[in-house]
């Protein structure tokens, strides 16, 4: 790869206006799985060191909050920075710590109000700005890369919840809500990254409802939401090539 590719800020694959559909979808689905656990739930340990169920659910309230205004946005990243961490650590424990009194009952209150207000957030933000570049880079499989805002916003902060939630259906044993028209599409754009990102021939085939096939090469078959949390850092991703979330 050239400097001048290297350098070039990752941008969405998406076309927009599915990207907010994704967005939105996700922010209900996040909601229906939360709302219906029982009382015990809550306290689950998940795959995350150090976050129970109730923790993870604050964290992906943190974000949604951030995501539905500019003020909060730039309140989280202020107070992330000055802590002395790696920042997107700070920044998730900074959302998780902020929001330790409140309930269960709370959270998914809030994340009731709130989800569609981030929804609505990330679809108006200006053509002029999804193109910018991020600060600062981020690490993904050994190698500083640079991300649009766009990116992040259309992609990212919808893969993010995606998994979440896998991650809670995990720890509670709730059965996960996945459909083509949904999870199809959204893994559809992991693989497609994955495959750039691999740069190698391979014939990739997915099962389960979010499932499909892709590439030519030497065969690999995988579990779709497996495979997605095996790149995304939740187990040895094939070849070694994770993709963010």
């Amino acid at each position: 790869m050239t400097t001048a590719l290297a350098a070039r800020p990752r941008t969405s694959a998406l076309e927009r206006d599915t990207a907010m559909r994704l967005a939105a979808t996700e922010y209900d689905r996040a909601i229906a799985l939360l709302s219906g656990l029982e009382p015990d739930d809550w306290a689950k340990p998940t795959c995350c060191p150090g976050w129970d169920v109730r923790a993870m659910a604050t964290h992906v309230l943190g974000m949604a909050e951030m995501s539905a205004s500019m003020r909060e946005n730039l309140r989280q990243v202020r107070a992330a920075q000055a802590r002395a961490g790696v920042f997107i650590d700070e920044l998730t424990a900074l959302q998780v710590e902020e929001r330790a009194d409140l309930t269960p009952a709370e959270i998914v209150a809030r994340l009731t109000e709130v989800a569609p207000k981030a929804a609505r957030a990330r679809r108006r933000m200006p053509w002029l700005l999804r193109g910018r570049r991020m600060p600062g880079t981020q690490r993904v499989n050994g190698a500083d890369e640079a991300w649009t805002l766009g990116f992040l916003s259309d992609v990212i902060m919808t893969r993010d919840p995606w998994m979440h939630r896998t991650d809670i259906a995990l720890a509670t044993g709730k059965p996960l809500d996945l459909t083509a028209g949904h999870d199809g599409v959204l893994v559809d754009d992991v693989v497609r990254e994955w495959l750039a990102r691999h740069g190698r021939p391979v014939a990739l085939t997915l099962t389960g409802p979010a499932g499909g096939r892709w590439g030519d090469g030497p065969e690999l078959e995988f579990d779709a939401v497996e495979f997605c949390r095996a790149i995304g850092g939740r187990g040895s991703a094939p070849f070694g090539t994770e993709v963010p979330f």
